[in-house]
């Protein structure tokens, strides 16, 4: 059992649990993929990977196509400093390059799915003067600390690093304080890790089931010169861990060093419950076509059996309700069609709006702090899990001008949070007061436009009507890439919105007639007939 989750008091193994499927094997980006397939928010951990304090990369998410699976891509795109061209098959796999070629003809630019072999020569691989990142255990935790992760999420990275630096340690012979992490003390592995636990903090998972992982077979070319698979790392990490090995017909590396550490450092039980109800499924997509696997790595968000059986009642019939189906995964995507991740409304148990639940608001009059500085310090207290965090402009005593910095939290990381405030912001003290929340049912989604797809956020009133909102951080990607202005992206997310079902568009004048006092890039839809089980549920962020 994962010594994390034993620190963290979760070891009775019951509620909900995530099943990780390694018959693909396992890198990070594939990890992070599913799980922000599962329904974590892909605009909280962008929020926080922009607080890490390493540079030269962006983040792109998108959906691919994976063996005729619809999945979503993690990729951490390198700038011409870090680059690194991970193409070249015949060096990857010397004599076999030429067959590895056609076998992994169809390659995305970073290929991080097969991060281990990545590792071993991203600064190797038609390097031309690039260099490895030679980083020890000690810098790995400075980088992490210093950033602007909640405290689990950054609990989470640091004991992924450090098994990581123990396999690393026993292949070189050294100890965990003294190797230093080349590859996978890069920029893009930080980055994968960091996002992996920000997930898993996200979706509030706490009980990991990984049965067994798909490996291949042959050598591959690292750092060190050509190594067997599994290289040296992995080996390390399965041995210690316990972690099972099952073959797969597969020439190349299924399961790289960061993916063995992520199931050694976060696994609880390697058995499956006895019976389990399936809330949501999320795929994440490798970057290379092997034969003979599909490719992708599939996580399940489950219900366990005797755990809180009401609640997984519930959040069943509310996903059959607000799907149309009893499928637990996203339609088949269509031109004018919904692309919704298979996550229920009713899913986590504080955003229950039939759940009590308390939250903290801390705030604090500044008459003497720029707005830089005050812009930075909400930045960091909504990467450190702040709900809410807004200044409101104020006249104070002696008609000074300023602004009253107001913070909604839970109440497990109030303290931290009052640290960064102190820290931060030029305050000399802070109110704090206790209030219930009452959330409405909420989920991320996804619609697609004529500039791609779009993020949404999908809201349910108590009245059963749905509503959309395009979510900001994906309409500028979305006008960044095509050139598109941000109000035409908008637009055309808010007109997709509402083209649930082929068809519905010509029905859109006559429900827009229906709700004249509608917002602007609020649609709004009536959910389909359901059970009142359906009305039970979960809520995302706070509103």
């Amino acid at each position: 059992m994962s010594e994390l989750y034993k620190k963290n008091g979760h070891e009775d193994g019951g509620g909900r649990a995530l099943i990780v499927d390694g018959s693909s094997g396992i890198s990070g980006d594939m990890t992070v993929a599913a799980l922000l397939d599962l329904g974590a928010s892909e605009e909280r951990l962008l929020t926080a990977l922009g607080t890490l304090p390493v540079h030269g990369f962006k983040i792109r998410v998108s959906r691919v196509a994976k063996s005729g699976l619809d999945a979503c891509d993690f990729d951490v795109q390198l700038d011409g400093e870090h680059e690194n061209h991970d193409h070249d098959m015949a060096w990857l796999f010397g004599e076999d390059g030429e067959e590895a070629h056609e076998e992994h003809g169809h390659c995305h630019e970073h290929e991080h799915e097969h991060e281990h072999c990545h590792e071993h020569e991203r600064e190797h691989c038609h390097e031309h003067g690039h260099h490895h990142a030679h980083r020890s255990l000690t810098d790995i935790h400075a980088v992490i600390k210093a950033s602007g992760l909640t405290q689990r999420a950054k609990d989470i990275a640091l004991a992924v690093f450090g098994e990581l630096a123990r396999a690393e340690a026993k292949a070189h012979g050294a100890t965990p304080d003294t190797v230093l992490l080349h590859e996978v003390g890069a920029v893009d592995s930080i980055v994968d890790i960091c996002a992996v636990a920000v997930c898993l903090d996200d979706l509030g998972i706490h009980d990991v089931i990984v049965p067994s992982l798909s490996e291949g077979h042959g050598t591959i070319r690292c750092a060190h010169g050509m190594m067997p698979i599994p290289v040296p790392a992995v080996a390390n990490l399965c041995a210690a861990a316990g972690i099972r090995l099952v073959p797969a017909p597969v020439h190349g590396e299924l399961v790289t060093p960061t993916g063995a550490a992520i199931v050694a450092a976060l696994r609880t039980s390697e058995a499956l419950p006895a019976s389990y109800r399936i809330l949501a499924t999320g795929y994440g997509a490798g970057k290379r076509a092997y034969r003979n696997t599909a490719g992708v790595l599939r996580v399940t968000l489950a219900q366990v059996d005797g755990a809180s059986e009401a609640n997984g009642e519930r959040a069943a019939a509310s996903e059959q309700a607000l799907l149309g189906t009893g499928r637990g995964h996203a339609p088949e995507r269509t031109p004018d069609a919904h692309v919704e991740p298979a996550v229920p409304f009713a899913a986590v148990g504080d955003d229950d709006p039939d759940a009590p639940h308390t939250v903290v608001k801390l705030e604090s009059d500044l008459d003497d702090c720029t707005g830089e500085a005050l812009g930075r310090a909400i930045e960091l207290l909504m990467a450190a899990g702040a709900r809410d965090a807004h200044a409101v402009p104020v006249v104070m005593k002696k008609g000074r001008p300023g602004y009253q910095l107001e913070v909604v939290c839970d109440e497990s990381n109030e303290a931290q949070l009052r640290d960064i405030i102190f820290a931060t912001t030029t305050t000399i003290g802070i109110r704090s007061a206790r209030m219930r929340r009452y959330p409405l049912r909420r989920r991320p989604g996804e619609v697609v436009t004529a500039y791609g797809p779009v993020a949404v956020k999908r809201v349910v009133t108590p009245g059963g009507i749905v509503r959309s909102y395009p979510e900001y951080a994906s309409v500028v990607e979305a006008s960044e890439r095509t050139g598109a202005t941000f109000q035409e992206v908008f637009r055309a997310a808010e007109a997709a919105s509402l083209l649930d079902e082929p068809g519905k568009a010509a029905r859109g004048d006559s429900d827009r007639s229906q709700h004249p006092h509608g917002l602007p890039g609020r649609s709004t839809k009536h959910l389909p007939e359901a059970s009142s089980d359906a009305d039970d549920g979960a809520a995302g962020e706070e509103a």
